[in-house]
């Protein structure tokens, strides 16, 4: 598990560094993990060890929520301000990912009876 541990926090760490070097408006752990998918993927998937970690992390997912709890409890009032944009933005977002998501569904299904 400790190496597990250790592989997913070095990925992190190359996908923080990429973003420093590289000014990049990313967060480093979003490139991490997609640096973590490439090379799961040329490997042909992940150790033994590694699925059991990721499966215990997900197990506690709902501890990694309480930090943001914390902040927006500490911005509280910034939120108050500005809930309307806030608001806009949760809405639009809902359904932009409502549509897109229905239109790729369509879109496999359509290309999954022309194979059939």
């Amino acid at each position: 598990m400790l190496a597990a541990v250790t592989l997913l926090l070095l990925f992190q760490l190359a996908g923080e560094a990429i973003v420093l070097f590289f000014a990049l408006p990313v967060p480093g752990p979003v490139i991490g993990m997609g640096l973590l998918f490439a090379a799961l993927a040329l490997r042909g998937g992940p150790s033994v060890e590694l699925r059991g970690t990721a499966q215990n992390l997900l197990q506690h997912l709902s501890l990694l929520f309480v930090p943001a709890g914390v902040g927006v409890m500490l911005h509280i009032e910034r939120i108050a301000d500005e809930w309307l944009p806030i608001v806009v933005a949760l809405v639009a977002s809902t359904f932009a990912a409502i549509v897109v998501t229905a239109l790729v569904l369509r879109w496999l299904h359509v290309h999954e009876e022309e194979q059939s």
